[in-house]
C-alpha cells in the first residue's frame, strides 16, 4: 500500500492506522500534513522525503533510511525509530515526546529548535548536536555519544548519562542533579558553572584523589 494524499496546507490530509509496511521505497514522495498512528515501518527508505509537519504515534520505525528527508515541525509522540539514520535530515523545530530513538545516527542532522522530551536514547549518535537551553530531563542517554555537543544551560536532571562520550561537550550553566555518571572521565568535562548534588561532588572530588568521609 502506498501512502496517497492530497495536499491542503495546514490541514491534516491523510491518515494510516495500523499498517505495516517493509523494505518499501517512499524516497522523494510528498508525505507532508499526514498522521501515522500504530503503524510499523521496517528497513523503509525516506531519503529526501518531504515530511513537514508529520504526526506519528506509538509507531514502529525500524532499521529505516530518514538520510536528506524534510521533517521540520513534526511530531513524534511514544514512537520508537531503532537504528534509523538521519544523516542530514532537517528536524528543525521537530519533537519527540516519550520515544525510543535507540541506536539511531544523527550525523549531520539540522537539530536546531529540536524538543526531546523523556524517551530513551540510548546508543544514539548525537554528535555535535545543540541542545543548549532544553529541558532533557529524565531522558536515558546511556552510552549515547555526545562528543563537541552544546549542552550549555541544559536541564539533566535525572537523566541516564552512563558510559556516554562527552569529549569536548559544553557544559556550563547545566544542571546535572540526580543524573546517573557512571563510567564517564569526569576529569576531562570543564564543571565551571555546572550545578550538581552532593553525591556527584563526592564522586568528582575522589576522581581527583580526594579521601572523602
Amino acid at each position: 500500500m502506498e501512502l496517497q494524499h492530497d495536499i491542503k496546507r495546514g490541514v491534516k490530509m491523510y491518515q494510516y492506522k495500523d499498517q505495516e509496511y517493509e523494505a518499501v521505497h517512499f524516497e522523494g514522495r510528498d508525505l507532508r500534513y499526514g498522521e501515522l498512528i500504530n503503524c510499523v515501518f521496517k528497513r523503509c527508505t525516506f531519503m529526501n522525503a518531504s515530511m513537514e509537519e508529520v504526526e506519528t504515534s506509538n509507531c514502529r520505525f525500524i532499521e529505516c533510511d530518514f538520510k536528506g528527508a524534510s521533517m521540520n515541525g513534526s511530531l513524534h509522540t511514544e514512537s520508537a525509530f531503532e537504528n534509523c539514520m538521519f544523516g542530514g535530515a532537517n528536524l528543525f523545530a521537530s519533537k519527540f515526546m516519550a520515544c525510543k530513538m535507540t541506536g539511531s545516527d544523527f550525523s549531520g542532522a539540522q537539530m536546531d529548535g529540536i524538543t526531546l522530551t523523556k524517551g530513551d536514547w540510548s546508543y544514539t549518535n548525537l554528535r555535535h548536536t545543540r541542545l543548549g537551553k532544553q529541558d532533557l530531563r529524565g531522558i536515558r542517554f546511556f552510552e549515547a555519544d555526545l562528543s563537541e555537543s552544546d549542552l550549555t544551560k541544559a536541564d539533566l536532571r535525572d537523566c541516564d548519562l552512563t558510559r556516554v562520550s562527552m569529549s569536548k561537550v559544553k557544559l556550563k550553566g547545566a544542571d546535572l542533579r540526580g543524573a546517573i555518571l557512571d563510567g564517564i572521565d569526569l576529569k576531562s568535562l570543564d564543571w565551571k558553572g555546572v550545578r550538581m548534588d552532593r553525591e556527584q561532588a563526592v564522586l568528582l572530588a575522589r576522581s581527583y584523589g580526594a579521601k572523602v568521609d
